[in-house]
């Protein structure tokens, strides 16, 4: 049976997350009943490259479907009836065909997300949706600062949410590639880059970095904290809307090695 991998963007703010849950809208369930409605088929089950929360947004999260349907290669017109079924904050970009041993949860090999502050006084109403509004005292210069503590290999356990739950108490141990934070117009962007993340790891640790930013923290304590491996040693998780899932990486797709992804979006 042919495999399909979907590209889908989605603004999180009105959702609660990917994944399907009882009683709630979630992505995941709507790109689902879609695909599920044009292919005539209530057994196509999407599988996604991993779960994004309530109110965080994605420019690229990638899912993949089987499906009998012979052709799904016209994909303008399944695009079309796709999205039609999909509510405008919904989007599925690109639909292609792979290879039947892909996975796009464990064929990943990095996922990128980035975080983005509004730090000028006026909470910009364009931007608001994505970003998170600093009201406070922020230092860029501390915040740069502090990143290196993060990068590398190391237990985040400190920075889960549900640390003794699910992956998070089998493979606490990720790699954090890179993360940096640039300045932007009426704002400042962090950029994460690793080989996973736990739940809420990544707004944990931005958490961490404003209160470093704020002078509440300092740097030097986070190889404490990570060694620690308690929740309650970090801080607060920094929220929802500033997030957003930028890319999901694979090193072979359709023969070749996807580019790491180069744009940013402002």
């Amino acid at each position: 049976m042919p495999r399909y991998l979907l590209t889908v963007a989605y603004r999180g703010t009105a959702y609660a997350g990917w994944q399907i849950q009882p009683g709630v809208v979630s992505i995941q369930s709507l790109v689902q009943h879609a695909v599920r409605t044009v292919c005539r088929d209530p057994s196509i089950k999407l599988t996604g490259a991993g779960r994004t929360d309530a109110g965080v947004h994605a420019f690229d999260q990638k899912a993949h479907i089987d499906t009998s349907i012979d052709d799904l290669h016209l994909v303008s017109r399944y695009l079309l009836s796709f999205n039609a079924l999909l509510p405008d904050d919904v989007r599925i970009l690109k639909i292609e065909e792979v290879a039947s041993s892909f996975h796009a949860r464990y064929s990943a090999v990095a996922k990128e997300y980035h975080y983005q502050l509004q730090t000028e006084a006026y909470s910009d109403p364009f931007a608001y949706p994505f970003r998170h509004h600093i009201k406070e005292r922020f230092s860029l210069s501390l915040m740069q600062g502090a990143l290196r503590y993060f990068q590398g290999r190391h237990d985040f356990t400190s920075f889960a949410n549900q640390p003794h739950h699910g992956a998070a108490s089998r493979r606490p141990v990720k790699n954090l590639y890179r993360l940096d934070c640039f300045e932007q117009d009426g704002g400042v962007r962090i950029e994460f880059e690793g080989d996973g993340f736990l739940y809420k790891m990544v707004r944990n640790i931005t958490g961490y970095l404003l209160d470093v930013a704020a002078g509440r923290k300092a740097a030097e304590e986070i190889p404490s904290i990570l060694a620690q491996q308690r929740r309650e040693a970090a801080s607060l998780s920094a929220p929802a809307r500033g997030l957003t899932l930028v890319k999901v990486h694979y090193e072979n797709l359709h023969g070749k090695c996807a580019p790491f992804y180069t744009q940013i979006h402002k």
